[in-house]
């Protein structure tokens, strides 16, 4: 058989003239102390911008990255400004983002032992530092996924199968409250299980709440389960972990605790109190990406005991048997503990920032957040024409414009972006249209809140 010549591809071939231009990019991208906020883009100059770029013969890197910078960055809001304060920000450390692009460079996958022992035992390492802030033992396990909706359905899953083995019923139900996260009730709508509502006291899971919601229960599928919040979402609050607790172990139910916002507050002195009883759950969850100040995407999934995770989750296949041969009952491929089957290293840029930084420094930033929501909190007392909704329990302040109707907090968000003072968009409690800020980066200062209600007058 005669032999093809050596194939080159400029797909895999060094361009020292495009590693300097890109690397230049990263280095003016991450010197600013403080990152543009940019604006909204229109899908049809976006679209005119980048027409004919993808083509037969290609473009030189310098234009195309002209084409990014000049079309597609400035059109992304970026999450991780200080002037960034809805949904849930981001804030990833500058050592976060750098060693990131050391996992693309390096292409890090981190599916199994056999393939990326290096990666899983420095992303357990700081799975066990969170597992241990929990409380957690030493048993416990996990991986890191895309975000908090993916750890989520993952979590969920196996407390699905395990309560269906438990009870010998097909048909059960898991118990949430109104206030979990959209990823809770989308997450049981995937399961084919029903959701039992919680009633909740003052917006929270309590003890004597969920106890209340039993014993007036009367349907026959049982519960199998209960999904509590640490951190939620639109308020920041923190449900009654300890109180559930009891609850869940004097009746053999499954605890989840969805941390994906809130679970950061572990680190902080501050509200470390409000996690109590974390330690009991049989699954936790937490977004590096959000307060843990990682870059996207990134969440860990922690199991009490990861090997049900694995009974559920291992794929089956003959080309993945040798994943499996020879492992001890210690080592867990990240890939069979979640839904998924390829994953980057995404634990990776948090294992070298708290390397670099130190418990201490993330602990200090996460305490920022929260003494400046309390500052805020302080400040909007002090206003004739804003009211303070309730006391923010981690970096959530929820306010109201006396007088104020939809289309003002609209008017509100579209002004404030214009100026390049903040990205602050209205929320709804309790079926009013308020308004709402998410703090998370450190160094946002209360001259940028003093801004905003300076518009609301």
């Amino acid at each position: 058989m005669k032999q093809l010549p050596p194939f080159h591809s400029p797909l895999h071939s060094y361009n020292e003239s495009e590693t300097r231009l890109l690397l230049e990019y990263v280095r003016t991208r991450l010197e600013p102390d403080e990152t543009p906020l940019d604006f909204p883009g229109q899908r049809q100059a976006i679209e005119k911008a980048i027409a004919g770029l993808i083509s037969k013969d290609g473009h030189p890197a310098e234009d195309v990255l002209k084409v990014y910078t000049e079309a597609i960055a400035p059109t992304v809001l970026s999450a991780d400004s200080p002037r960034f304060l809805s949904f849930i920000p981001a804030a990833p450390s500058k050592s976060a983002l750098l060693f990131d692009t050391i996992v693309s460079c390096a292409s890090l996958q981190g599916m199994s032992w056999l393939e990326a022992a290096g990666v899983i035992v420095a992303e357990n390492q700081v799975l066990r530092f969170i597992a241990d802030l929990a409380g957690m033992p030493q048993t416990s396990g996990g991986t890191f996924v895309s975000g908090g909706s993916a750890a989520n359905l993952s979590a969920l899953t196996v407390a699905r199968d395990w309560g269906r083995e438990k009870t010998g019923h097909r048909e059960i139900r898991i118990a949430m409250s109104k206030e979990a996260h959209s990823s809770i009730a989308s997450t049981l709508h995937i399961l084919d299980i029903d959701a039992f509502v919680i009633e909740t006291d003052d917006d929270r899971v309590t003890e004597a709440s969920l106890r209340r919601s039993l014993a007036a229960d009367s349907d026959s599928r049982p519960v199998i389960g209960v999904v509590v919040t640490a951190g939620t979402t639109n308020a920041g609050i923190v449900d009654d972990i300890a109180g559930v607790a009891r609850v869940t172990q004097e009746l053999g139910l499954w605890l989840h605790v969805d941390g994906a916002y809130g679970g950061a507050g572990l680190l902080s002195p501050l509200v470390r109190d409000k996690y109590q009883g974390l330690e009991f759950a049989d699954s936790f969850i937490t977004d590096p990406h959000k307060w843990w100040f990682a870059p996207y995407d990134s969440a860990a999934l922690i199991y009490r005991d990861p090997h049900l995770a694995r009974r559920v989750h291992t794929q089956d296949a003959s080309y993945l048997d040798v994943l499996h041969e020879g492992l001890s009952d210690e080592e867990i491929n990240p890939t069979d503990v979640a839904y998924h089957l390829t994953r980057r290293a995404r634990g990776l840029p948090l294992w070298f920032s708290l390397s670099v930084h130190g418990t201490e420094a993330y602990s200090d930033a996460v305490s920022a957040s929260i003494l400046m929501a309390r500052q805020t909190a302080e400040y909007i007392k002090t206003l004739d024409h804003i009211e303070l909704i309730r006391e923010p329990e981690l970096s959530v302040v929820m306010w109201r414009r006396r007088g104020w109707t939809h289309a003002d907090y609209d008017r509100l968000q579209n002004v404030l972006l214009n100026q390049q003072i903040a990205f602050v968009t209205p929320t709804k409690w309790k079926g009013e249209t308020i308004g709402r800020f998410a703090f998370l980066h450190p160094e946002t200062n209360l001259d940028v809140v003093k801004d905003i209600f300076d518009q609301c007058l």
